[in-house]
């Protein structure tokens, strides 16, 4: 019996949540004194997963898999479980494994906790903590059930290396017929993913018009962050739909987020409240974000972001 973790892949690369999770799984195996397999499909190269305590991985190369389907990916993992008889499946809160996981759960008859943020604080009960309430509170969750299924979120275990390394095993799993054809998928190539980066820099209506993004762009590229924005903005058509970050859009447990010119709707602080740092940038010191906020500036953006932007170079230059 081992603790399985499916680890996530874009284009045959892992992502960074693959290596969080990994981690995750390597506490849980310890405190159940078992190893920790690990699930690829279609990665290229699985040998840094040893790096997380990863003991062995299951290779899955399918072309029928090359597009993320919660149907087939489901049905790979639940074969793993199965083959590895594993008692606890470890997966990220990403969206396609918020997707997958209630699929999983049903095929392997399995209680499932998402939302988790610490290692088990009990194994007999099985007891993990998670958010709740949309990230205002904590609660103390008992998965009963013989299989248990738990989605790690997103920036709040870390990455925890250790020494060793992984086996790789070939493991060919039978997929059902998916029902649905990818014809092709366009991705920005040249920019940090919402979902993996440790700093976000968002922006609001507070910006005026799309013309003046490029400071919001330049400040993520001196960061290292991603670039997203508020609801309105992606209404408006300033910014795609892929950038909307909040309730109704993509969630964000970023390190650091930092909001520029956006007041802060009840919806779009729902969604970056798993954020562990908040920084806020607006004009009006009654903006609902201010409240949220660990940190507040009261100012114009377009006097404080450039000033922000050539302190940050400046201190860079002298790294």
């Amino acid at each position: 019996m081992s603790v399985l973790v499916y680890t996530e892949s874009e284009q045959g690369t892992f992502k960074k949540a693959a290596f969080e999770v990994a981690s995750y799984a390597k506490a849980v195996a310890n405190q159940l004194g078992t190893s920790v397999t690990a699930i690829a499909i279609n990665a290229n190269d699985t040998s840094a997963l040893g790096q997380y305590g990863v003991d062995k991985v299951l290779n899955v190369s399918n072309s029928q898999l090359d597009a993320f389907n919660a149907k087939g990916y489901a049905a790979a993992i639940k074969q793993a479980a199965e083959k590895e008889d594993s008692k606890v499946v470890i997966l990220s809160s990403s969206a396609n494994s918020k997707y997958l996981a209630p699929l999983l759960a049903v095929s392997l008859s399995a209680g499932y906790a998402s939302n988790v943020v610490e290692a088990p604080s009990s194994t007999s009960p099985f007891t993990v903590k998670r958010t709740a309430f949309t990230n205002k509170a904590f609660e103390a969750t008992q998965i009963n059930t013989d299989v248990k299924i738990i989605g790690v979120s997103n920036n709040a275990f870390g990455l925890v290396e250790n020494t060793g390394s992984a086996s790789a095993e070939d493991f060919s799993p039978e997929i059902p017929s998916l029902g649905v054809k990818v014809e092709s998928v366009d991705k920005a190539s040249d920019k940090v993913s919402i979902a993996d980066a440790e700093i976000v820099v968002s922006g609001g209506r507070g910006l005026k018009g799309p013309e003046n993004w490029g400071m919001i762009e330049e400040l993520a590229e001196v960061l290292g962050a991603a670039t997203a924005c508020s609801k309105p903005v992606s209404d408006l058509g300033w910014r795609p739909h892929g950038e909307h970050v909040g309730q109704t859009g993509k969630p964000v447990a970023s390190n650091l987020y930092i909001a520029i010119g956006i007041s802060g709707a009840i919806q779009h602080l729902a969604g970056v409240s798993a954020s562990k740092t908040k920084v806020v940038i607006n004009t009006d010191p009654e903006a609902p974000f201010f409240k949220a906020a660990d940190y507040g500036v009261v100012g114009d953006a377009f006097e404080v972001v450039p000033a922000l932007i050539e302190k940050l170079k400046a201190f860079k230059a002298q790294q």
